[in-house]
């Protein structure tokens, strides 16, 4: 899985998994610049409450 791949996914959808998150977590010391940057700006939409902590059916 890319972040990329993912932001796309859980802005499209308003949701993001705590799978997702946990993803998030684990790779984030590998994630290259850009990738710190999609990182933060879903916790950012996590915080506004623009995105949702959930599951996809």
């Amino acid at each position: 899985m890319k972040i990329g791949k993912l932001f796309l996914v859980s802005i499209s959808s308003g949701i993001i998994t705590q799978d997702e998150l946990k993803w998030i977590t684990r790779n984030q010391l590998s994630f290259s610049r850009c990738e710190q940057a999609t990182a933060i700006r879903l916790g950012h939409l996590l915080d506004s409450g623009e995105l949702n902590l959930g599951c996809r059916i």
